[in-house]
């Protein structure tokens, strides 16, 4: 069974390839010049979305096309290059030039995923090795593309991250004068009203109290995202240990995401010669 649909990930694919430097199929340094081909990158990259969507481990996804050691170095040269950030970015600016970024209308909200392996993101305080988990604190559009995150131990309150979240809005240039952030009533408290004012945006804020139902408003966005999230096995429950290695994923799954959405809206929006006679 495939990971993704193939109309999903062959332009995925072309762009990464895109972003890789130039390599040797065979290593220069080998006295003898007949060291073993260095194993495409093609093949590595199909193997870490099959890690990213089914959760799986390395060993387990390792076959004689590559071994699972293989498959980790090659991730972490790609992470120590930046790549799978900058395929995000790449993502959500084709995103943001052919369809457009909602940016008027803002949602946050924490989601908890089960971190067994703990390690920097989960924590190893006291507190949290009773119950080991990750908090992402999430941030989309009002399409529900994901432009940031910022991840945390699960004993983090929702509230307190609302800061570091909203910062990750300066990657996204010139923003709109009157954006509404909407948050559920774990924000409801003077501290994030003073700090949605003091960044000169409005909050739309359920009251605490209240069914949450009446005044969902544009919540949904970030709900529904977080379900996309949730779809990757391995953002479901994280063995992760490394919080670099956490957020790569994270910025393949949320590449997927908006590229999957681009697809879709492009089919509606424009018309092309070679457009499928049905919807992807």
């Amino acid at each position: 069974m495939p990971a993704i649909p193939s109309w999903l990930l062959e332009p995925l694919r072309d762009q990464f390839a895109a972003l890789l430097p130039d390599r040797p199929v065979y290593d220069p340094s080998h006295p003898l010049g007949c060291h073993k081909p260095r194993i495409a990158d093609r093949i590595i990259f199909e193997k870490l979305i099959q890690v990213l969507r089914f959760g799986c481990s390395y060993v387990s996804i390792a076959d004689c096309a590559c071994g699972a050691t293989t498959i980790r170095d090659r991730r972490d040269e790609w992470i120590r290059a930046g790549i799978f950030g900058e395929l995000k970015t790449i993502a959500r600016e084709c995103y943001d030039r052919i369809v457009g970024l909602v940016l008027r209308d803002i949602a946050v909200d924490g989601c908890i995923a089960k971190a067994p392996g703990g390690g920097d993101c989960a924590g190893r305080s006291p507190v949290d090795r009773g119950k080991r988990g990750m908090k992402r604190s999430l941030m989309v559009e009002g399409r529900g593309i994901p432009p940031g995150r910022v991840l945390a131990p699960a004993n983090r309150h929702d509230s307190p991250l609302l800061a570091s979240t909203l910062d990750k809005l300066d990657v996204l240039g010139p923003l709109p004068e009157d954006i509404t952030i909407h948050l559920d009533a774990g924000y409801d408290s003077q501290k994030t009203r003073d700090e949605l004012a003091g960044r000169g945006m409005t909050g739309d804020i359920a009251r605490k109290g209240d069914k949450a139902p009446i005044q969902a408003g544009q919540r949904w966005h970030v709900e529904r995202t977080n379900a996309w999230h949730n779809n990757f096995n391995r953002l479901q429950r994280c063995y992760e240990r490394n919080e670099d290695v956490i957020n790569a994923f994270f910025d393949l799954a949320d590449a997927i995401i908006t590229v999957r959405s681009l697809i879709r809206q492009a089919w509606i929006l424009y018309r092309w010669d070679s457009r499928p006679a049905r919807r992807p």
